[in-house]
C-alpha cells in the first residue's frame, strides 16, 4: 500500500513538472510569434498582448511591462473570486512570458523579418502564438488576460467563455486603428486572431481526440493482449451473429486517435480476416483519458465551504 502511494506521488510530481515545462515552452513560442513577427510589423492581436502592443505603439512603453502590470491586476482579482488553484499555473505562465519577452527582444533587436510581407508575418506570428497557447492549454495552463475575465464573467453570468473572449478581442483589435490609423493593419489583426484560434483548436483537440473500435475475431485473446501492451483496456462482449446464429466474442476498445494505426497493424498481423469497426467519439472520460469537468451548483459550493 505504501509503495503504491509512493508511486502515485511520484507520477503526480512528474506530471506536474511536465506541465510546467510544456507551459514554459508554449510561452517561448508565443513570445517569438508576438515580438518577432507581429509587433515589428504593426500587427495587433487579441487579449492583453493586444493592449500591450497598442500602448507600445502609442508611447514606446515596453510590451512586457504593460503585459505584466495588467495581468497582475487581473490575477489579484482572480485570486479573490476564482481561488488559488485556478491561478497558480497562470501566474507561472505570466512570469515566464514576461521574462522571455525581454530576452527574445534583446536577441532579435537587429532583426526585422518580413517587413515587406505583412501577410506572411501575420500568418507566421499567428501560427507561433496559437501553438504557444495550445501547448499551454494542453498542459492545464493559461496565458491569463482575457481568459481570466472570461472565467470571472462565466462564473456569474450564463455566457460562454469563447463568446466573452471573442468580444474582448474584437474590441481590442478594432481599437488599434486609433493608434495605427490604418484599417489594413486592423484587418491583419483579425486574420491573426482567426489563424491563432484555428491553430489553438487543432493542437488542443488533436491531443484529446479519441476513437473506439469494435473488433470481431476468433483470435480475440491474442489481439486483446497485444492491445493491452499499448496500455489500452479491452472489454470482451458476448455476441451472437443474427444471420449465422453463431456465438462470438466482440472486443470493445477505446484509444487515442494517434494509436489507431498501431491498433490496425496489430489486428492485421494477428488476424487479417477480422471484422473491425472504427468510429470517432466526442469525449472519453476516465482512467487514461480526460477527467470529468462538471461545474458545481452554487448550493454544492456553499455546502463544501460550510
Amino acid at each position: 500500500m505504501e509503495l503504491n502511494r509512493l508511486t502515485a506521488s511520484r507520477q503526480t510530481v512528474f506530471r506536474e513538472m511536465k506541465d510546467y515545462v510544456m507551459i514554459a515552452l508554449g510561452m517561448i513560442f508565443y513570445g517569438i510569434g508576438w515580438t518577432v513577427f507581429l509587433l515589428p510589423n504593426d500587427i495587433t492581436t487579441g487579449g492583453v498582448p493586444g493592449i500591450a502592443s497598442i500602448v507600445f505603439w502609442a508611447t514606446g512603453f515596453p510590451v512586457q511591462y504593460t503585459y505584466f502590470i495588467i495581468n497582475a491586476c487581473l490575477l489579484l482579482l482572480a485570486l479573490k473570486i476564482l481561488g488559488f488553484k485556478f491561478c497558480v499555473k497562470t501566474i507561472f505562465a505570466v512570469f515566464t512570458l514576461t521574462f522571455f519577452l525581454e530576452v527574445i527582444q534583446k536577441v532579435t533587436a537587429d532583426i526585422h523579418l518580413l517587413s515587406d510581407q505583412p501577410f506572411m508575418a501575420c500568418v507566421l506570428g499567428a501560427f507561433f502564438c496559437g501553438s504557444g497557447i495550445g501547448i499551454a492549454f494542453s498542459s492545464n495552463g493559461s496565458t491569463g488576460g482575457t481568459d481570466i475575465i472570461a472565467a470571472i464573467i462565466n462564473k456569474y453570468r450564463d455566457i460562454t467563455l469563447g463568446r466573452v473572449m471573442m468580444i474582448c478581442d474584437m474590441i481590442i483589435i478594432s481599437s488599434s486603428y486609433f493608434v495605427l490609423k490604418d484599417w489594413e493593419k486592423v484587418v491583419y489583426g483579425f486574420v491573426t486572431l482567426y489563424i491563432c484560434s484555428f491553430v489553438l483548436d487543432q493542437i488542443v483537440n488533436s491531443a484529446r481526440q479519441s476513437v473506439q473500435f469494435f473488433i470481431i475475431s476468433k483470435k480475440y485473446m491474442e489481439i486483446g493482449k497485444a492491445i493491452n501492451a499499448l496500455h489500452r483496456g479491452v472489454t470482451i462482449i458476448d455476441a451472437t451473429g443474427f444471420y449465422t446464429g453463431q456465438e462470438q466474442k466482440m472486443m470493445f476498445v477505446l484509444a487515442k486517435k494517434r494509436q489507431s494505426t498501431t491498433i490496425f497493424r496489430i489486428i492485421n498481423d494477428i488476424d487479417p480476416h477480422a471484422f473491425v469497426s472504427q468510429s470517432a467519439v466526442i469525449g472519453v472520460y476516465g482512467e487514461g483519458f480526460d477527467h470529468f469537468k462538471l461545474k458545481k451548483s452554487k448550493k454544492e459550493e456553499l455546502e463544501i465551504r460550510s
